[in-house]
């Protein structure tokens, strides 16, 4: 591999001179292109028609034309020594920023994630940490910003890290002709490095200690670089996750779409929403009912409705909502998750508690593609987690225990969470009720209008979960046994 520098240095534009002179073409030999240029006459180069005795009297200058060749062939040896090889190919263009059929939540995502890769390409400061699955589009993305650093004229260097670690060892052998410092110099004091697919090596001592030194150089120069990751930054070595998680120079976005290469979803994935059922509940298609109601029930449902567009506004502490089923309490949490999406806020994670607990305990099956641990942190680490249908006076004590440990982390962070329960507040496991009832951080807003499902009126009734075989349309998940 050639030292950067060297190419660099072979690659220099002359400097163009003071402007808005008379230029003249001046002959000088070089090879003539097919088009001969309209204003060199192919010469290549130009004077300035200036006096004797002025300071650019007889400076030589290249014509645009030349100037157009050197940038091409800059380019072209930027892109060879980059490592990008086939992956060429991707660019921005050519993502699909908002993905094709998926759910809105995951079309967010992505377009959030495109927008922090375009950014990063334009000014590229710090750290740029992409997570997520196989085929999510990291990689894409990563290699869009080095191809488009390289078509303004930057260089970059792409590196796939398993590749990385087999091309550092290279150099123990007898006919190498660099040394591994020259190697790993190369590699760590690029202009900018994206590190490919972090994690998938064999995690030996050595291999560690390189990507350690590799990261930690580039972590104290403050030198852009992009990496991609499919596992858990708490999975790494924790020395890279320190710098990697570090919030002043290192922006982390976990990439939450499908693996497009198989056109399906991962399934036991984090990407558990299920906001794609309740898309079309917003503020103002809740049906304003004070035609039927009266007294309490209706002050009831006027409060309720004034706390969830405040709350959507300024998302902070504890919202929850208790009342009959269908009395709209999930139509209101769903209305403030499409708030925060339709302004583009932030992407809420949105999801029942049975389904929550359902996605916990399928990843004790030794098919599933991830653990409990990365479920339960995306879930409890949300900026703003909708939990639907709370209820824990049936649930198991393995399942309390987990909704505890769930809620006390985001009370304890004061991270922005909405809850919905059809229980009594004095039927609720007295360690949440605790938190629930605690007036500075939490707002409890008890919804005492009776259930309203009537046909007329069917676009505020909460809908119930798409179909599935041997459920009928009235099926209402069970609480956890």
């Amino acid at each position: 591999m050639k030292q950067l520098g060297d190419i660099l240095g072979s690659l220099n534009l002359p400097g163009a001179g003071p402007g808005e002179r008379t230029r003249q073409a001046v002959e000088v030999p070089r090879s003539v292109a097919q088009d001969v240029c309209p204003i060199c006459k192919g010469k290549g180069f130009l004077v300035y028609d200036v006096p004797p005795g002025h300071p650019d009297f007889s400076r030589v200058i290249p014509c645009q034309c030349t100037q157009a060749r050197l940038a091409l062939e800059r380019a072209a040896a930027l892109a060879a020594v980059s490592n990008l090889g086939q992956l060429s190919r991707l660019t921005f263009d050519n993502f699909m920023a908002g993905g094709v059929g998926v759910g809105q939540l995951t079309s967010f995502n992505l377009q959030r994630a495109y927008d922090l890769a375009q950014e990063f390409a334009r000014e590229p400061k710090g750290f740029l940490v992409l997570l997520g699955g196989y085929g999510c589009g990291k990689t894409h993305l990563a290699a869009a910003i080095a191809n488009q650093r390289i078509a303004l004229g930057h260089a970059a260097m792409f590196v796939v890290v398993p590749d990385l670690l087999d091309y550092l060892r290279a150099a123990y052998a007898p006919d190498s002709l660099t040394s591994l410092d020259e190697r790993l110099e190369a590699i760590r004091s690029s202009p900018l490095l994206v590190l490919d697919d972090l994690g998938a090596h064999n995690t030996t001592s050595w291999a560690q200690e390189k990507l350690f030194q590799i990261l930690n150089h580039r972590y104290n120069g403050r030198l852009p670089t992009v990496i991609t990751c499919n596992q858990r930054l708490e999975d790494l070595d924790p020395r890279i996750t320190s710098r990697l998680g570090d919030a002043d120079l290192s922006q982390v976005y976990e990439i939450m779409a499908p693996d497009f290469r198989q056109g399906g979803p991962v399934r036991g994935g984090t990407n558990l929403n299920t906001l794609s059922w309740y898309s079309d509940k917003t503020f103002e298609s809740f049906v304003d009912r004070r035609h039927e109601l009266e007294g309490e029930n209706r002050e009831s449902l006027l409060k309720a409705l004034a706390r969830a567009r405040s709350f959507a506004q300024e998302p902070a502490g504890w919202l929850v909502f208790s009342g009959t089923y269908g009395c709209g309490k999930t139509h209101l949490a769903a209305a403030i998750a499409n708030f925060q999406i339709a302004s583009q806020r932030q992407m809420p994670v949105f999801v029942g508690v049975s389904d929550l607990l359902d996605h916990l305990r399928a990843t004790f099956s030794p098919n599933s593609p991830t653990t409990m641990d990365k479920v339960f942190e995306h879930v409890r680490s949300a900026q703003l987690l909708i939990l639907d249908d709370l209820s824990t006076e049936s649930a198991t004590p393995w399942a309390r225990e987990k909704l505890s440990q769930l809620l006390n982390h985001r009370y304890v962070a004061r991270l922005a969470t909405v809850i919905t329960t059809a229980d009594k507040i004095d039927r609720i496991d007295p360690r949440l009720r605790s938190r629930m009832l605690d007036t500075t951080r939490c707002t409890f807003v008890s919804i005492l209008a009776p259930a309203f499902r009537g046909n007329e009126h069917r676009e505020i009734a909460e809908p119930a979960a798409p179909e599935r075989p041997g459920r009928g349309k009235n099926f209402r998940p069970k609480r956890d046994q």
